[in-house]
């Protein structure tokens, strides 16, 4: 997590918000017209709490990292893309609690223990976001914390490439094992990675974006937060963590065979100035 949050410009914030169209239809997409289709999406999975909660988590957080990559490989504007990035995070770990609230009824079997919540939020995304943004604010005064960040650089590739492949492997025997009871949710997965680039789409063309800054919004409408949520959902309740857990992962598999497809179609989706 220190070294993906390390990569993330918040420093140049500013930077990043002075597109001001461009921000306003990604952050309308990712946090107003998303969440509504999630809301939608997820209407059938009342009766099944566990992968619920799980699909709530990793649909409603736009994604930071890899995102950035396929925006680029898709012909968008990855750089406008990367500028976003601080405010995205900051964005969803604010909302994600008010989206739960609202999409988890009273009445459901979830009963989400707020300690155990908040212990792995401070310690595996706040505690390396601050000490992300505070050497990345030292490096302008120091040549050893300019070389420290130069250091830990080129790690976020194959550090997320990693994390990929231990995260989804301690966790495949679990998706295999559910499989039956992950069922419901398969449909769910599958109809967001078909509507949410059409979504994003629609948003940037109602903002009269042009096809880079679509692709955009259209990429990160549809690619989501898998590695950042992970450990919230294995912070959950111990009734409900495994299959909410196999839940997001399921999502990553999926998502992951999206993304293949999203790059030939997504800039044939946006392929002109709008």
């Amino acid at each position: 997590m220190y070294a993906m949050f390390l990569q993330i410009p918040f420093l140049d914030l500013r930077k990043g918000l002075a597109n001001k169209r461009f921000m306003t239809a990604l952050l309308t997409a990712n946090f107003v017209a998303i969440p509504l289709l999630v809301w939608a999406l997820t209407m059938g999975l009342a009766d099944h709490p566990a992968i619920l909660v799980g699909a709530l988590l990793v649909l409603l957080t736009p994604c930071i990292d890899y995102v950035v990559v396929f925006t680029h490989i898709g012909k968008g504007d990855s750089k406008l893309t990367l500028a976003a990035t601080p405010l995205l995070l900051v964005l969803q770990l604010v909302l994600l609690p008010l989206y739960l609230a609202f999409m988890v009824s009273d009445d459901s079997a979830v009963v989400i223990s707020v300690g155990p919540f908040v212990e792995a939020f401070v310690v595996l995304i706040a505690l390396p976001l601050v000490l992300a943004v505070a050497t990345a604010a030292g490096a302008k005064g120091s040549r050893i914390v300019e070389g420290w960040n130069n250091v830990w650089a080129w790690m976020p590739v194959p550090a997320m490439a990693a994390v990929l492949v231990v995260v989804i492997g301690s966790q495949i025997s679990t998706v295999v094992r559910d499989m039956d009871k992950l069922l419901p949710v398969i449909p769910v997965y599958i109809g967001f990675m078909l509507l949410a680039p059409v979504v994003g789409a629609l948003v940037a063309r109602a903002f009269k974006l042009p096809a880079s800054t679509a692709r955009s919004v259209a990429f990160s409408s549809s690619t989501r937060n898998s590695l950042v949520v992970l450990p919230l959902a294995l912070a959950l309740p111990e009734e409900i963590r495994g299959l909410a857990a196999a839940a997001v992962i399921t999502q990553t598999l999926i998502e992951l065979v999206s993304e293949l497809i999203y790059i030939r179609a997504i800039p044939a989706l946006v392929w002109r100035k709008m």
